[in-house]
């Protein structure tokens, strides 16, 4: 497996283009969930789908790992395996919240002071699936903890997405298999 310290994100990680951090990184109308419990957020994400970019392209089993840093910030690991060379690609970053850790709004970076939008929108309540966005509507992923998801959440979270402007209809669905 090869370590690299660039973008690939499925949730779970996150943008190939970055902004400083005084810049806006939710798209316009999107609201980020509130209250959000951070601690129930932690732990391992399967990525469903995710509107496909430059650092994850041909990748899937794709997963986000979240866990605190001694800091409090929280560190990400985010993992895929390209299927075209036939490798394990791994990133490490760094979230942070944007304004408390009850708003699912935070920032991610990969590149030291670089950072980009991470933006819990829609969340079930036993935070088993996940609907989140980048920095604009060019990034969208579709998370769970298991390596699927029932098809009513699935349904739900695209019609949210699509009514917030998201293009649906381009969305990569991750191929998970036996071998992670």
């Amino acid at each position: 497996m090869k370590t690299y310290h660039v973008i690939k994100i499925s949730l779970l990680g996150l943008v190939s283009l970055f902004s400083f951090t005084g810049c806006s990184n939710i798209p316009e109308g999107v609201v980020a969930v509130t209250p959000f419990d951070k601690a129930k957020y932690l732990g391992k994400w399967y990525e469903i789908a995710r509107l496909d970019f430059k650092f994850e392209r041909d990748l899937n089993n794709t997963t986000a790992n979240y866990s605190v840093n001694e800091d409090g910030s929280i560190k990400v690991v985010n993992r895929g395996f390209n299927y075209k060379t036939n490798e394990w690609k791994e990133a490490i970053g760094t979230a942070k919240f944007r304004e408390t850790d009850n708003v699912a709004k935070l920032k991610v970076s990969f590149f030291g002071p670089f950072y980009s939008g991470y933006n819990v929108i829609a969340l079930d309540k036993e935070y088993n699936y996940a609907l989140v966005a980048g920095k604009n509507t060019d990034y969208l992923w579709i998370l769970s903890r298991q390596t699927t998801i029932p098809n009513d959440v699935k349904q739900n979270y695209l019609k949210i997405a699509e009514n917030l402007g998201f293009k649906t209809a381009d969305l990569v669905w991750v191929e998970h298999t036996t071998q992670q």
